[in-house]
């Protein structure tokens, strides 16, 4: 399909992170952007304030005039969470409409750019937008389409200057459904491999070949950067393939020296031939010290002179809901978070006891989806017992239907903490009020972010 010769785009779920990224970039283009969305939210209303048209009913009338007129140079971008009953996606496939997933049409997007992509069960967002920042501060024409809204730039679509040389993309690769295997990659960043999406992949063998198979579509001569663990995991892959595992624990490239400050981690980089001294992260986390490591390599890959990647990575501000400091004054800490797997909260909560070691820590953790908390429900509970304090609220559905049996009280056995309990979303103000925590951590991938904001006010007004 020639998306120049785009007279519409309309995205079915244009709220998501990732479909609202692409969305950004058509409208940055000039092509007509519209789009449904089951909920309004704080995006939608960014993505509405930038002149595109969004509709909140799953119903043929709220199709925008211009996309009903004009099938033919139409593209309907449409993401696996909206579910196979619904009007306007049926209404699309039964009118001859050009139907593409998000990754796709990313595929399409990139295939003719120098492309970095960047693939994991967890790390992916913070791991792209790490990169995308150190190549831009250092002088790189470089886009980005991210799965989070970057505290640097406020948005998670960075453009390149389309009147320099070629620029490099970075885009992050999301395993799910299998999208990853639409990217033409150059080098690619695996994060981790830990098992997760088993609703798609039924086990973490099939999961594991999914990861292969999107790692044989890097070009030839291309490189495969992947975390010291996956590494192991992985196994072996297509021979003119540069491999450099990286890691805090082994790899060729490795953060050395890590020193947990308050509010910054302090390590040295080394990969055999360079090293840079005292680098200075200020998004915090013994994972993040990890996530950098890949993007400091490649920019020095691309003849960026150390001094400049060591402050650009000091000028790093990190993604909005990874490891987002709140609150931190007069004794009080409040911190948010992503994390939704076993292993991203293990990490999370073990940097914050670092970076706290004396204080009593409160997570308050919404799962996100029955099969994820079904699949891991040991896990969950084993990486929350790091707390000294358990809050569980009601699981997120998302895209899924009720399972029986499965609620977040089938976590609350296995915690290993004394204080542990399930509470409601709209009484917990008033729980916490009346236990008033110490350092308090939301964890969460669903819409507990409507509490952070709430959480965080409050905090600020309580007096020890």
């Amino acid at each position: 399909m020639n998306l120049k010769k785009l007279h519409s785009v309309h995205f079915l779920g244009i709220g998501g992170i990732g479909m609202s990224a692409l969305a950004r970039w058509f409208n940055h283009v000039g092509v007509n952007v519209s789009g449904y969305d089951r909920t309004p939210s704080s995006l939608t209303a960014l993505l509405e304030k930038e002149g595109m048209e969004i509709s909140y009913e799953d119903s043929q009338s709220s199709i925008p005039l211009k996309v009903k007129e004009d099938a033919a140079s139409t593209l309907i971008v449409w993401t696996p969470a909206i579910p196979e009953n619904s009007v306007q996606l049926n209404y699309f496939r039964e009118n001859g409409y050009n139907l593409h997933k998000r990754a796709a049409v990313l595929g399409m997007i990139t295939k003719d750019m120098p492309t970095i992509a960047v693939a994991g069960t967890h790390g992916k967002t913070t791991s792209s937008s790490m990169i995308a920042h150190i190549l831009k501060q250092s002088g790189k024409n470089v886009a980005a389409f991210l799965g989070g809204v970057t505290q640097n730039y406020q948005s998670n679509l960075i453009l390149h200057d389309e009147s320099k040389d070629v620029s490099t993309v970075v885009v992050e690769a999301d395993e799910f459904d299998r999208s990853f295997l639409h990217l033409h990659p150059d080098v690619v960043v695996l994060t981790s491999v830990d098992p997760d999406h088993l609703d798609i992949y039924g086990d973490d063998v099939h999961m594991l070949e999914g990861f292969r198979d999107f790692v044989n579509l890097i070009a030839e001569k291309g490189k495969l950067y992947i975390q010291y663990n996956a590494f192991h995991k992985l196994g072996s892959t297509k021979k003119s393939l540069k491999v450099l595992p990286y890691g805090i624990n082994g790899g060729k490239v490795k953060a050395v020296n890590i020193r947990a400050k308050v509010a910054s981690f302090y390590f040295d980089y080394e990969d055999g031939k360079k090293e840079i001294k005292d680098i200075q992260l200020k998004m915090p986390g013994f994972h993040n010290v990890e996530n950098i490591l890949p993007a400091i390599s490649i920019a020095l890959s691309m003849g960026i002179e150390p001094k400049k990647i060591k402050e650009a990575v000091e000028s790093y501000k990190g993604v909005k809901r990874r490891f987002e400091i709140w609150v931190q004054e007069k004794g009080k800490v409040y911190i948010d978070d992503y994390a939704h797997h076993p292993e991203e909260i293990r990490a999370f909560l073990s940097s914050v006891r670092a970076m706290y070691p004396q204080n009593r820590l409160t997570a308050i953790f919404q799962p996100h989806l029955y099969t994820r908390t079904r699949d891991f429900a040991k896990g969950f509970s084993e990486s929350l017992s790091l707390a000294d304090e358990v809050i569980l609220l009601d699981i997120y559905p998302a895209r899924e239907l009720p399972i029986e049996g499965v609620t977040a009280s089938i976590l609350l056995e296995d915690i290993a903490v004394k204080k542990k309990s399930l509470q409601s979303k709209e009484g917990l103000l008033d729980y916490l009020n009346t236990n008033r925590p110490e350092v308090l951590v939301t964890i969460g991938a669903g819409d507990i972010d409507r509490l952070v904001e709430p959480i965080a006010n409050w905090m600020r007004s309580y007096e020890n």
